[in-house]
């Protein structure tokens, strides 16, 4: 898993360069984007054009960071056999108890209650 925490470590790193240099653009309402000289590339034009470029590069590695990840991770995390150990069994039966014998001169016991069926509630309760 060496390979796939270090492209995450740089896939952080390129996404916030990509904060960075986006939030350091001029927008139609001025966002934070940083005044220059007015020559070579600290001109408003050339700039412009830097960041432009910047932002394109990086969210070009970006893109092609987030598929090779995706690679990395399907080839490293694919699990060699299906796991089964959560599958289900039927539980055991249990023996049918039998009511004991009521003793002479006793009063007859109480017919069992049935359970329920479906959406019915047992009056008993």
């Amino acid at each position: 898993m060496g390979l796939f925490h270090f492209l995450i470590v740089v896939q952080g790193i390129i996404a916030a360069a990509l904060v960075g240099v986006i939030l350091m653009q001029r927008s139609k309402g001025g966002g934070l984007g940083m005044g220059g000289s007015p020559a070579g590339l600290l001109s408003a034009r050339g700039a412009a054009d830097f960041l432009t470029r910047t932002t394109t590069v990086l969210a070009t590695l970006f893109i092609l960071l987030s598929i090779s990840l995706a690679f990395v991770a399907a080839r490293e995390g694919s699990p060699s056999k299906i796991d089964d150990s959560l599958q289900r069994t039927a539980p055991a039966q249990a023996p049918a108890q039998t009511a004991p014998a009521a003793a002479e001169g006793a009063a007859p016991a109480a017919a069992p209650a049935t359970a329920p069926k479906g959406d019915e509630v047992p009056l008993d309760k």
